[in-house]
Order: structure tokens, then C-alpha cells, then sequence
């Protein structure tokens, strides 16, 4: 069983499935994708996520606004808190730095990461954090405002080891997504292979990122095992292990969507002692 711990479901590409995402879910769910975490971007789409949700007993949500999306009035602590609480999300985020772009302000993007982080630590739930070109900021932030017991993830990470190492000391997950799979990502390749297995998710960003052989495609969570048989591949592990493994850290880690865990899940984990 795998988990898609990142997904954008509200933006679905209309050649996948015809756009309709109940269909890409039960694609999913035939290659034995169980759980699926729907990924806020803006607070304005906060209801159609918690929509899905309802509609989806699988389906989780976060709540945040992304570090480039660019936003009339900055949201406050208390707004990302009321909407995490109203909807019912399992996450803050995504939220994070990226220096990559220029088109939000470096002090903007700043300022709404430790916004994020504050109204993490205040309702006790994990952050989701995207990080581009940003290290040290990242660092600095997590260091100060998260609490390692809560701790969070580090997602569709392709930084340096020694910060996927400095984040897992803070009490992060790392998150891979199909770039592990490209030719030329040969350096997250080897955080498949050096990272510990208890500290690793595996994602899709949906629908970012397809990996091999889907490259140039629209991506969709059926393809997070993709990404789990390349992390197998490079451990000399197999397919099930990295499955069970990823799935277990991903409870551990959100537990405010342990309870919907299907009966299936909990007992197969229960089973293999990973829980």
C-alpha cells in the first residue's frame, strides 16, 4: 500500500481522467495507493479541498498559501489558523522560501513562512515546507518556531544531503517526488539511498513532475509508485518494504489523519509492526 502524501487535486489536469478527479483517485486506488494528501496553495481554495475531503474518505487536506503565490493582503496567524481548524486540515502548508523566482519579495515570502510556522506550533500540526534556493533561511526558521515532536517535511526535497540531514535532526521528514526518477537527478538519488527509511515520504506533486517513463505528461497519484520502485531500486530493498514503511512515517508524522486510516491500512500496519 503507498501513500501520496503531496497532491494538488484542485488542479487536476483536464487530459487526466477527463478532469475528474474521483476517477483519478480509483485509478490510484487500483495500484494500492490508500491515503492521499491534498495540498493547499491559497486559503481561498481552502472549501473546495475540505469539499473533497467530505466526498473522499482517503482524501486529507492542509491548509496554506504558497510562497509564490502572490496575495492581495498577507494572511495572519490567525486567518491560517481558522482555516486549518474550519476545514478540518491535517498540515499547515504548503508554505516555505523560494529564492529561485523573483516575483514574490524574499522579505514577503519571509514573513508568511514564520506566519505559517507560528500557527503550526500554536494548533500542534506539522508543516508542509517547499524550499528552493533558500537553505539557510529555511533552516533558521525551523530551527526557532518548529518543535521537533511536531516537526514536518521538507517536500519534493532536491537540496543538499546535509540539510535533508540538519532538517531530519529537527524532527522533518523528507519527500520525495518523481525527479528521483530523471537522469539527471543522480544527487536525489542518493538521499534515496543515504536518507534513513523512517524518515522518507514519497509524493507526487500532482500534477507536477510525472516521472519515468510518464515524463512530459500530466502527473496524478497513481504515479507516486513510480517513485517508491525507484527508491527501492536504489536501496537493493523491495517495492513492499519502501510502501509500508513510507505509509507508517506518514502517520506517524500526520497523525490528525491516523483515525481515517481505512481498518485495512491500520491492521496491515499493526501487522508489520509498524505501528
Amino acid at each position: 500500500m503507498f501513500v501520496d502524501s503531496h497532491c494538488h487535486l484542485d488542479r487536476l489536469d483536464p487530459r487526466t481522467h477527463d478532469g475528474d478527479v474521483g476517477a483519478a483517485l480509483a485509478a490510484a486506488r487500483a495500484r494500492g495507493v490508500r491515503q492521499f494528501l491534498a495540498i493547499a496553495t491559497t486559503l481561498e481554495g481552502m472549501p473546495g479541498l475540505a469539499a473533497l475531503a467530505r466526498e473522499h474518505d482517503d482524501v486529507a487536506i492542509s491548509a496554506g498559501v504558497h510562497p509564490l503565490h502572490e496575495v492581495p493582503e498577507e494572511p495572519s496567524v490567525e486567518a491560517i489558523m481558522e482555516a486549518a481548524d474550519g476545514h478540518g486540515a491535517v498540515a499547515i502548508g504548503e508554505t516555505g522560501l523560494d529564492y529561485h523566482y523573483d516575483g514574490v519579495p524574499r522579505e514577503v515570502q519571509y514573513e508568511r513562512f514564520r506566519r505559517h510556522l507560528i500557527a503550526a506550533t500554536q494548533l500542534g500540526l506539522p508543516v508542509i515546507i517547499h524550499t528552493r534556493e533558500a537553505r539557510e533561511d529555511t533552516l533558521a526558521l525551523i530551527r526557532e518556531h518548529v518543535d521537533p515532536d511536531v516537526g514536518g517535511v521538507l517536500h519534493c526535497f532536491t537540496e543538499d544531503l546535509d540539510m535533508a540531514r540538519e532538517a531530519v535532526g529537527q524532527g522533518f521528514h523528507i519527500s520525495l517526488s518523481g525527479i528521483v526518477t530523471f537522469r539527471n537527478a543522480s544527487s536525489v538519488r542518493e538521499l534515496a539511498r543515504r536518507l534513513p527509511l523512517d524518515r522518507l515520504l514519497i509524493e507526487t506533486d500532482s500534477p507536477y513532475l510525472a516521472p519515468v517513463p510518464h515524463r512530459g505528461k500530466p502527473n496524478e497519484p497513481a504515479w507516486v509508485v513510480e517513485v517508491a520502485e525507484c527508491i527501492a531500486a536504489e536501496r537493493g530493498i523491495s517495492v513492499e518494504e519502501v510502501a509500508m514503511q513510507t505509509t507508517a512515517n506518514f502517520y506517524r508524522l500526520f497523525k490528525a489523519a491516523a483515525p481515517e486510516a481505512s481498518s485495512e491500512v491500520r491492521q496491515s500496519l499493526a501487522k508489520a509492526g509498524l505501528v
